[in-house]
């Protein structure tokens, strides 16, 4: 294990575990979530805000990060906790979601994932080794393997051969990155000279590594196949990561499917080590997942859906555009004391919306990532006092209900 990243148990009830995960820039207390920062900033939200809304840890997008401004920029500016101003805990995904999702733009091999850019449709090759070397310029606390993304539904067959090469990729990193930390430096075989995204002339063969105690997590996949879960499972421990992600959940499979599915994985995975479940979701997901032995989450529904006006509360989702809001004098959330609600009322965010005032979209997700970051201390709580159980009752019956209609 990276000798500035441990992960340790405090507390259980049932199978949710309360705990500290430990990284090179602090300490995050768990099950904890984590605000998307797709380009190096949350949508909407400064640094200041998200520390003073409580934030521990947000994540950002190897993909996005890679082809604009380029991690050979970010790492001559001292890696990405100094570019955007951020001095916590910093998790970067692979970028294999993004490539994954441009469709037709994209081919996967056992190579790894050639693609034409959004932007300009540039071609790149994003590789195993690749995309360990990127993140090491980035230089986040934890970075994630490359794995393949499989489009649901799928065949057990196709699902297997993806769940292989998940395997085989997750191999090259892990070699890859003990590489880096062994001698600070390296080119392998499959990270090739070639033009460079941000407009470089070439890669560099070495990377510039801006954070030496980066931990590694690998990535559960297999879909929803009980076999191929188990499978994963043992490839991927079997190459001793610092932590384990579960991937590929929250595609459309219905919830129950997905809770199985976790609840299978996670009780195979070791109990010294953090589990996290990528892309997931609302807060009944949330309390769900942690239920069923889950530390760590990500999701843009919270900054996403306060751009589209949606706003999640002690009473359950609210569409605050909606006109029985005009005049309402309320805050969003009578129990919430973010920024927001202590300060604006229903009425004028729905006039902000209304009107089309990025400040609506602003006050919206500070508002929401609060709710975010309140209800996993609710679970962290629930969980010290042993009645996880009544909270997960509590949720399900407020996010039941399709809107607030308080």
């Amino acid at each position: 294990m990276s000798s500035t990243f441990s992960f340790r148990v405090l507390t259980t009830d049932g199978a949710a575990r309360r705990g500290e995960m430990t990284t090179a820039h602090g300490v995050v207390q768990t099950p904890a979530f984590m605000a998307v920062g797709t380009r190096g900033a949350v949508k909407g939200l400064t640094p200041r805000d998200l520390v003073g809304e409580g934030a521990e840890i947000i994540l950002g997008n190897t993909y996005h990060l890679w082809l604009r401004p380029g991690d050979g920029l970010i790492a001559r500016q001292g890696g990405l906790h100094r570019f955007i101003g951020w001095n916590r805990p910093i998790l970067t995904d692979s970028g294999g979601f993004q490539a994954f999702s441009l469709g037709a733009r994209r081919r996967i091999s056992e190579e790894g994932i050639r693609f034409r850019s959004h932007l300009d449709g540039s071609e790149h090759l994003l590789t195993p080794e690749g995309a360990v070397d990127i993140q090491a310029q980035l230089g986040s606390d934890i970075a994630m393997v490359l794995d393949e993304c499989l489009a649901q539904p799928a065949s057990y067959d196709t699902v297997r051969e993806s769940t292989e090469r998940t395997a085989r990729w997750a191999r090259r990193c892990r070699e890859r990155f003990l590489q880096l930390q062994d001698t600070g430096y390296g080119v392998g075989p499959h990270f090739p000279r070639q033009a460079s995204p941000a407009g470089n002339k070439v890669r560099p063969h070495i990377p510039i590594i801006t954070n030496p105690g980066q931990a590694q997590f690998g990535i559960i996949q297999g879909g929803t196949d009980p076999e191929l879960r188990t499978l994963s499972v043992e490839r991927s421990l079997a190459l001793g990561f610092e932590a384990y992600a579960i991937g590929g959940l929250s595609v459309g499979e219905p919830a129950d499917t997905m809770c199985s599915v976790v609840e299978h994985t996670a009780r195979q995975l070791p109990v010294d080590r953090l589990r996290y479940l990528m892309g997931v979701g609302t807060p009944l997901n949330l309390v769900e997942a942690v239920a069923r032995g889950i530390d760590l989450f990500d999701c843009v529904m919270p900054t996403r859906n306060a751009r589209n006006g949606q706003l999640f509360t002690s009473h359950g989702r609210l569409t605050i555009k909606n006109a029985q809001y005009a005049e309402d004098a309320r805050p969003p959330d009578l129990n919430c004391a973010c920024y927001t609600c202590s300060n604006f009322s229903r009425a004028y965010l729905r006039h902000l919306c209304v009107v089309g005032e990025m400040t609506g979209a602003i006050l919206n997700t500070v508002h929401n990532v609060r709710f975010y970051l309140d209800t996993m201390a609710r679970i962290r709580e629930a969980i010290v006092f042993g009645c996880l159980g009544s909270l997960q009752q509590s949720l399900r019956s407020t996010f039941s209900r399709p809107l607030c209609d308080s």
